[in-house]
């Protein structure tokens, strides 16, 4: 049967070809052996359509292994921190309120058209006496998801993310603790499909050097070396993302915050019973095969993330 995955445009299929040694006349043959092995692990339950595990082969380059590795810790570190990974309702709580107030938005048309999909996060716009950071990334968590099903341009691209503190206090980077912070950092890096290609801090505050330094020390090297930190200097980051490419609230031209919101609006609704079904998936550490998890200590304050062993 044949793979039941969106077709790529002829530029993004070229890319995936020559960046991420995808084969179109192997794609059944790898999403079949994916999935024989995901069958043969007792202790998880993921999604297994199509379109969501060449999300997985195209994260890891058509590494097979990394993409059972990578899959399997999406799926135990959602299951194991359900309040940082696992969206179940995007109409409860302070979920829309928060995506209304457009803090977190992922801009309509790619970096140089046909490159990675641009995403900011404004901090400021969401108060920390209304808004935990949790709640924050749990709007993230949720786009980051549907991005993951249905955007080309992330998953064969990747991401750059840009981080606006205009506006924010130091109260808002001192809700990240260590703890949480090693968290999203290894989510980010062992878990998620989607690459980060670059991260850039614009109207940095007071606070953020302090949090900044906390976090760099737990990335890879090579993720360390995407970061671009660029103060108040607006310029620094045009020179890396055309002002085109930002936002008319920026200057540029890539859309409205109101607009996206509302277009964003209508995928939530859309995607609210796949986000119900999120709960039925995950792992059962109790049926893992082999020597089960030592949680406390891959994440405890003390010690440093060492990788979850996994074939």
């Amino acid at each position: 049967m044949a793979p039941q995955i969106r077709p790529l445009t002829p530029e993004l299929q070229k890319a995936a070809i020559e960046q991420l040694k995808e084969d179109p006349a192997r794609l059944e043959a790898d999403l079949q052996a994916f999935k024989t092995w995901i069958d043969q692990q007792p202790h998880l339950n993921p999604r297994t359509d199509d379109q969501h595990l060449v999300a997985f082969l195209r994260g890891c380059k058509f590494s097979l292994e990394r993409a059972k590795s990578k899959l399997d810790k999406f799926y135990t570190l959602r299951t194991k921190y359900p309040e940082f990974f696992k969206v179940t309702s995007t109409t409860e709580g302070k979920f829309r309120e928060i995506h209304q107030t457009g803090a977190i938005i992922y801009l309509p048309t790619p970096l140089n058209d046909n490159g990675p999909r641009i995403a900011i996060w404004r901090m400021g716009l969401c108060p920390v006496e209304k808004y935990h950071i949790l709640e924050c990334m749990m709007v993230a968590q949720a786009m980051q998801e549907i991005a993951i099903l249905e955007d080309d341009y992330a998953n064969v691209h990747g991401v750059v993310f840009i981080m606006d503190m205009k506006g924010a206090t130091a109260a808002h980077m001192f809700q990240m603790t260590p703890s949480m912070a090693k968290k999203f950092t290894v989510f980010s890096e062992e878990a998620l499909p989607l690459r980060l290609k670059a991260q850039h801090f614009i109207n940095t505050i007071t606070g953020f050097e302090q949090v900044f330094n906390m976090f760099k020390p737990m990335m890879s090297k090579k993720m360390q070396s995407r970061l671009y930190v660029h103060g108040n200097k607006m310029e620094l980051l045009t020179d890396q993302i055309p002002l085109k490419y930002l936002p008319k609230e920026y200057g540029g031209e890539n859309g409205t915050v109101p607009e996206i919101v509302a277009e964003w609006e209508k995928k939530l609704d859309a995607y609210s019973d796949f986000f119900k079904e999120n709960a039925n998936y995950g792992t059962d550490e109790s049926l893992r095969p082999g020597k089960p998890i030592d949680f406390e200590g891959l994440f405890g304050i003390e010690g440093s993330f060492r990788k979850l062993n996994v074939d």
